[in-house]
């Protein structure tokens, strides 16, 4: 039963997929002298997000701390990273937001090709060149009001427990003057089947959005001050979820 179930999930998974790329290259299309910041596109994120979580009986997704949101304010978002199912969860906070992603991504059918439509930030790996352009190209959207969202693990956990931050994201905050919103996930590493297709158990996922933390007392060589401000915020978050 369960693989017969986890059938109709995959299939009906790819087709929202499918329907939300065919939706985005045609709003991309009719929209673009009207939408650069490619704003309505976005939005077509969250009914995909939406239906997802509704269309897997094997999800529970909560989501809290909304009211930290300020939607006429401009973020860095900071967030742990544990699965693909992040991308689904994170659409839960009805934000605009540039991702950064690693270039691999942009290159899956559909969901990549949304995500180049979008125009979210590409990160080559071990590319400094690419690093370069992504602090480039985060400062441009966050001068145009649009916040940025980092994983600035780097990579994704397969637990609940965190790894490293990386400084890049915390430097880039304080030379651009610009509040941080936290953002705790957890459960989502268990939302996606390893080594098999077949969902076999429930999970019970959270978003936790946390209080915003301002940059504008930090000078520039208190990155590392404030790297770890924000990882004890998301991690006191994570232990008490």
């Amino acid at each position: 039963m369960k693989a017969i179930i986890s059938v109709f999930i995959w299939l009906g998974s790819g087709l929202l997929t499918v329907l939300l790329f065919l939706v985005v290259f045609t709003l991309n299309i009719l929209l673009f002298p009207f939408d650069k910041k490619k704003k309505l596109t976005h939005v077509q994120c969250f009914w995909w997000s939406d239906l997802l979580i509704a269309l897997n009986p094997f999800w529970s997704l909560k989501v809290s701390g909304l009211e930290h949101i300020d939607h006429k304010k401009t973020y860095v978002i900071i967030a742990n990273h544990q699965s693909m199912a992040d991308i689904v969860a994170l659409y839960q906070t009805k934000m605009q937001f540039k991702w950064v992603a690693k270039a691999s991504l942009f290159k899956v059918p559909f969901i990549g090709w949304c995500l180049s439509l979008i125009k979210h930030i590409k990160l080559v790996r071990g590319d400094f060149s690419s690093i370069k352009e992504i602090y480039h190209q985060a400062s441009g959207w966050l001068q145009k009001d649009m916040s940025v969202l980092f994983f600035p693990e780097g990579t994704r956990s397969s637990t609940d427990e965190m790894g490293q931050f990386q400084n890049g994201a915390f430097k880039f905050a304080i030379k651009e003057k610009k509040p941080i919103l936290p953002i705790c996930l957890k459960g989502t590493h268990a939302a996606i089947p390893k080594g098999s297709w077949v969902f076999r158990t429930k999970v019970s996922a959270k978003v936790i959005v946390l209080e915003p933390i301002p940059t504008d007392v930090y000078g520039p060589g208190d990155f590392a001050l404030l790297r770890d401000t924000v990882r004890l915020r998301i991690q006191e978050a994570l232990n008490l979820a």
